[in-house]
């Protein structure tokens, strides 16, 4: 597909001047482990493993979020299993991310530094799942998969993030409940999960297809990590099995109280520098854009962000670009780093297809800047509110337009002031005449 390029547009829209921006620092109070490797390692004992003879087998589940140091808990797990007299194996629980394929599973693991010398564990990759039962959901039949690289081993243990969820709320959202059905669905659980959840409710068909899981494997139960804003591990405990649903909701509400957010609400144009699978499953936070776009789930009440433009793709996501269809704006630069077999594969399944749509793709940052004012509607430099961030994980720095200074909680601080400069359509930030927050 060609998009125009700067000549074939320029004339149409008129140059705006940009307002000056101030770096921020935000910073609410919040809590970190310490150890969380050490954590790991004792928290097995909490687990049901006395059953298990010498050299038994444990599936060991890992996701594709770029979860705080999940190479080093995994390693960890590894290591605690191993010294038990076990005999632990990865399996990636992540879906049909990688483009659903046995060597692109491997990879996004690579990309969080999870390998088999990393671990110290083999890594079974294998995309086939078996199907276990059939449940009823509301008016739909549901097929439950469970991987059967898992359902070879003597037990299973998933280890994942609990955080909000990106299409829906509720008691359980992202977690371990999560991990087990569709992460370790694999591709047809995903898919089978998504397509009934949609219409019937995402809890009520984790609940159920859950309930098959803890009947018809050998799960003994799951790491659940809490980050805090800052994405670092705050909390990190061993749930038993047939016990997700009971501790999740607490894990939950703790994860909402620590989640990032951004410093204000009401918001003209968001700019994100980068989006990835790493960085959320919807390539962007829904909670913190406030878009979910997701058939008969309504988008969250906060923020308010009129417009929003995604500059381009992390590397760890190897092009899997879920997730810009939630922008109104991108750049040529990030279409041309998708790879549009992943972003499908992820769509497909997830039968979430607006995150797969392309927004109207700009030449450059500064025609893309240009076309966001216009598209505002009554410009003006001097009040128009401009939130600038890395990803909707790093919020811990960022940049705001002078209009929004004034909204600024306590834990935020002003660092410095800056403009907007291009070169050649790229922007880039340097100093208003000195780098006095008072300037």
């Amino acid at each position: 597909m060609e998009f125009p390029d700067r000549r074939d547009v320029d004339h149409l829209i008129d140059p705006q001047p940009l307002p000056e921006f101030a770096r921020v620092r935000y910073e609410p109070r919040t809590e970190r482990l310490d150890d969380p490797v050490a954590a790991t390692r004792d928290e097995l004992d909490a687990l049901d493993l006395d059953d298990l003879s010498e050299g038994a087998t444990v599936a060991v589940g890992v996701g594709s979020r770029g979860i705080d140091r999940i190479d080093e808990v995994a390693a960890a797990a590894v290591a605690g299993l191993a010294e038990r007299g076990f005999d632990p194996v990865v399996v990636p629980a992540m879906g049909s991310h990688g483009g659903a394929t046995t060597e692109g599973q491997r990879e996004v693991l690579e990309a969080l530094g999870v390998t088999e010398e990393s671990v110290g564990a083999p890594i079974d990759a294998r995309m086939a799942a078996r199907e276990l039962a059939t449940v009823s959901v509301g008016d739909a039949e549901t097929p439950v998969y469970f991987s059967e690289a898992a359902l070879e081993a003597d037990a299973v243990l998933v280890i994942n993030r609990v955080k909000a969820h990106t299409n829906f709320t509720g008691p359980i959202e992202s977690g371990l409940a999560k991990m087990t059905v569709v992460g370790l669905g694999k591709q047809r659980g995903a898919k089978s999960f998504h397509s009934t959840a949609i219409a019937e409710g995402y809890v009520e068909t984790l609940t159920a297809a859950l309930d098959v899981i803890e009947r018809e494997t050998p799960l003994v139960g799951g790491i659940a990590l809490v980050e805090n804003f800052e994405e670092e591990i705050g909390h990190l405990e061993a749930v038993p099995a047939r016990s997700f649903l009971d501790r999740e909701p607490e894990l939950l509400e703790r994860a909402y109280e620590e989640m990032p957010t951004l410093p204000v609400d009401d918001i003209d144009l968001l700019v994100i520098d980068e989006i990835g699978k790493e960085i959320s499953g919807a390539g962007m936070d829904t909670n913190v854009i406030g878009r979910y776009r997701v058939l008969n789930a309504p988008d969250p009440e906060t923020p308010a962000i009129d417009l929003i433009y995604v500059r381009g793709l992390t590397e760890a996501t190897k092009g899997n670009g879920n997730g810009i269809g939630l922008a109104d704006l991108t750049r040529r630069a990030a279409v041309d780093q998708l790879d549009m077999k992943k972003t499908y594969a992820n769509a497909l399944t997830s039968g979430s297809l607006s995150k797969s749509k392309l927004p109207v793709v700009a030449p450059d940052d500064e025609f893309a800047l240009r076309t966001g004012a216009a598209a505002l509607g009554g410009y003006d430099a001097e009040t128009v509110r401009i939130v600038w961030i890395q990803n909707t994980q790093d919020l811990g720095e960022l940049r705001v337009s002078d209009a929004v200074v004034g909204d600024l909680p306590e834990a935020a601080r002003v660092v410095g002031r800056e403009t907007v400069a291009f070169d050649d359509g790229t922007a880039g930030f340097e100093a208003a005449t000195d780098d006095d927050p008072d300037a």
